[in-house]
């Protein structure tokens, strides 16, 4: 390694990672293991010791893999290495993606399957997929195609991974022994745990969060468990069926948008589309806590409208979305509706800084929480009349990352349950905690399945926009490879 030193503690699962030669691992365990920190070492060792490896560092999103995935590895991994010289960032250009390159000549590559086009053609020594539970078994299976590099070492992906449900093809895939599975536990991370098993002081108070989790978060957060929560409402929901990876959206399919309104709670709008089937796609969501409905409508508008002709300035701060004299066009259609959450003020504050009226939603949570029911089920054709695209979710909410909370809708579908009266016999109704996503999505179903609030027509005849022969329907019954594609049209 030219003499370079690596200051890093392994134990129990990061061992076995790092002695591992098995052509695909999965180490998982609860959160806060260390886990994907050990993926990380492996594979900036492996560039150190190996000249001219390549290497590629992926996660489901762009977004996410920076605002997570490389900070850690910049701070905790190889901050040393580049304040050494030995390792230099460079940010990508027109055609090629962004890496750290090593001075030896081993470079890792880093992306999203979001923006898979300027790494899914090259080869590589080592792939290393961060939150794997994220991204589809064909992206996985394309990935490995990849793995046909010339470097003098074996070829290896690594997936680091919460646990999720036990029908999750990760989990499958370990049982089969297709992939090795290396767990991880706390015990592991010395950051949280002393040698002696007592916990550190930051560790203590990480435990306590997780401690304080609930239902089926705590079993696979906290315990490690690939586990489905008991009394699901969604209890037909399934990853594999439910989750699509990104397309593009025609732009004849009429679109809708629903809010959940909230401050302290999440914020929610969802964007969906409707294909000529009937069947609904949502492409867009935002889930945000600590914001104002007048930002994020400026949110939404950055989203949907881009500037078509400047007013010229050469100012460096320029806002082209605020500024009255440059001429702003929709890239996408505009929603057919806005469906709201009742609260007036909210929805007068978002109307006016939108420039669109918006609809109350029906909110009637049985007949709704049926009718969404009925859409999750798989129908003749081998698919569901309800989908969410994979990377959906604009951005993050690290607070609430932070206090391993849901952040996106899809996040909220297993720990959405019915509630329990005293005697163990169930509610009629799910329990009121970490159900904003799941509240905006029965809107949606509601407003386009249910004739006034108490009847529930198919989708086919709650259908009201025209069939268009776009041939591109579909897509949506499997999923695309690598997850190309961006989310509107």
């Amino acid at each position: 390694m030219n003499g370079t030193v690596v200051r890093y503690e392994p134990r129990g699962g990061a061992v076995k990672l790092l002695t591992c030669r098995d052509a695909e691992v999965l180490i998982c365990g609860p959160a806060g293991t260390g886990k994907s920190l050990a993926m990380l070492q492996k594979l900036h060792f492996t560039c150190l010791a190996v000249p001219g490896l390549r290497a590629l560092l992926v996660r489901q999103t762009h977004a996410s893999l920076t605002g997570t995935t490389l900070v850690t590895f910049e701070r905790t991994v190889v901050g040393e290495a580049i304040a050494a010289g030995l390792v230099r960032w460079f940010g990508g250009s027109a055609r090629q993606p962004p890496a750290y390159r090593y001075a030896n000549g081993s470079e890792i590559l880093v992306g999203g399957l979001d923006r898979p086009e300027k790494f899914l053609s090259s080869e590589f020594d080592r792939i290393a997929v961060d939150e794997a539970t994220q991204i589809s078994k064909t992206a996985h299976e394309t990935l490995i195609t990849r793995l046909r590099g010339g470097a003098p070492t074996y070829k290896q992906i690594v997936c680091a991974a919460n646990p999720a449900q036990p029908t999750h093809w990760l989990k499958q895939r370990a049982d089969t022994g297709t992939m090795r599975l290396i767990n991880s536990r706390h015990r592991d991370n010395p950051a949280y745990i002393k040698a002696d098993g007592s916990p550190t002081e930051i560790g203590a108070a990480y435990l306590a969060k997780l401690d304080a989790l609930s239902g089926v978060r705590r079993l696979r957060l906290r315990d490690g468990q690939w586990a489905a929560a008991e009394g699901m409402v969604y209890d037909g929901w399934d990853d594999a069926v439910h989750l699509v990876d990104p397309a593009p959206i025609p732009k004849e399919w009429p679109r809708w948008w629903v809010v959940d309104f909230g401050f302290t709670n999440p914020f929610v709008l969802q964007c969906w589309a409707e294909d000529p089937d009937g069947r609904l796609i949502m492409y867009r969501e935002i889930y945000r806590t600590q914001r104002l409905v007048e930002d994020h409508a400026r949110d939404i508008l950055r989203l949907v409208r881009a500037c078509a002709q400047c007013c010229g300035s050469k100012r460096e701060a320029h806002d082209c979305q605020a500024c009255k004299a440059c001429r702003l066009e929709w890239t996408e259609p505009r929603p057919q509706a806005v469906i709201c959450d009742h609260d007036a003020e909210d929805r007068a504050t978002l109307e006016r800084h939108l420039g669109l009226a918006t609809t109350p939603a029906k909110k009637g949570k049985s007949t709704g929480i049926q009718a969404a029911q009925g859409r999750l089920k798989v129908a003749g054709d081998g698919r569901p009349r309800l989908m969410l695209m994979r990377s959906a979710l604009v951005e993050r909410d690290q607070a609430l990352d932070e206090a391993k909370k849901p952040c996106s809708t899809e996040e909220e579908v297993p720990s959405y349950v019915w509630a329990v009266k005293p005697g163990g016999e169930e509610k009629e109704e799910p329990v009121k905690r970490d159900d904003h996503g799941m509240d905006a999505m029965r809107y949606m179903v509601a407003q386009r399945d249910l004739v006034g609030d108490t009847r529930v027509s198919s989708p086919a005849v709650a259908r009201q926009a025209p069939r268009v022969g776009t041939g591109v329907a579909g897509r949506y019954g499997r999923h695309i490879s690598g997850g190309a594609g961006p989310r509107t049209a």
